[in-house]
């Protein structure tokens, strides 16, 4: 029995780690008890009270027959998240810190802007709330890939019965991927910019551009302050689509990737993190100057 406590904590921590990292988005389900029992090797009892425990903290909500759906205001907590394995730096912190200061700024380059708007939501709830003092400006600048562009992921693992039927599912996977990207900036869009609307922020500005590049890395940047950078990984997935068919299919994830910090010394700009810090700066606004689109 203590065993299978022990099991629940990690699970629980596990749970939380993958809401607030946006690989379980809010409204979204959350995968059934069955498939996470199997996956963490515990009982469905086990799972029940880590549901629960999710429940209550506010993180999910649920309902007979209709299973655990993460709810579309997360609690304000997300921010100082469990601990994080060993050679990774989570973003919900990061975030928390260009939350913290009377003007926010950040700079994006990411796949689909999914894990960035869990955390742009879960800061506007705390302000909205009084959770986290308002700041005076916010500006956000993002490049995603273009919609011309073709991605290299996600894609059909298994062949179908011809390169007709291989192709006719890669497009899928790739309208479905568009169409996460589509959402989750849009969403993101106006929580930050109901802020100014509502009069709770003075100067709200998020802009978005579609670069001819799609990231290898995600990208996150506080000019002048630090950055987090890390790969994308790939992986080998089952794809639920809409109309509840499966699809194997090579695809990549960020909330397995290892994020480094980088962090600029103003004392010494020759230092490492100075240097590295100033290098994907450059590299940032060098994309952002060559696509300025209107």
């Amino acid at each position: 029995m203590s065993e299978e406590r022990g099991k629940g904590a990690t699970i629980l921590a596990a749970l939380r780690s993958r809401i607030s990292n946006g690989e379980y988005w809010p409204g979204g389900n959350l995968p059934p008890q069955r498939a996470l029992a199997e996956e963490f090797g515990v009982s469905r009892d086990t799972i029940q009270r880590v549901l629960e425990e999710l429940k209550t903290e506010g993180w999910i909500e649920s309902r007979q027959g209709s299973g655990s759906k993460v709810r579309v205001t997360l609690p304000i907590h997300v921010t100082t998240q469990p601990k994080v394995p060993p050679g990774r730096v989570a973003l919900g912190p990061f975030v928390a810190r260009a939350f913290a200061q009377p003007v926010v700024e950040l700079d994006v380059f990411t796949f689909t802007s999914e894990s960035l708007d869990t955390h742009m939501r879960v800061q506007a709830d705390g302000i909205r709330t009084g959770q986290i003092p308002a700041p005076e400006r916010i500006a956000i600048r993002i490049l995603l890939p273009s919609e011309s562009t073709e991605l290299p992921y996600p894609r059909v693992r298994v062949p179908g019965d011809s390169s007709a039927d291989v192709k006719e599912l890669d497009r899928i996977l790739q309208a479905r991927t568009r169409e996460i990207t589509r959402r989750h900036t849009s969403s993101l869009r106006a929580a930050l910019r109901n802020l100014k609307t509502d009069g709770l922020v003075p100067d709200v500005e998020v802009l978005v551009r579609e670069v001819s590049l799609v990231p290898t890395h995600k990208l996150y940047l506080r000019p002048g302050v630090e950055g987090l950078i890390g790969p994308y990984k790939i992986v080998e997935r089952r794809i639920l689509m809409e109309d509840d068919t499966e699809i194997d299919a090579w695809d990549v994830l960020g909330l397995g990737s290892t994020l480094t910090r980088l962090v600029h010394d103003e004392g010494d700009p020759n230092a490492v993190g100075s240097v590295f810090m100033q290098s994907w700066q450059d590299w940032f606004d060098s994309c952002w100057r060559r696509y300025d689109l209107p």
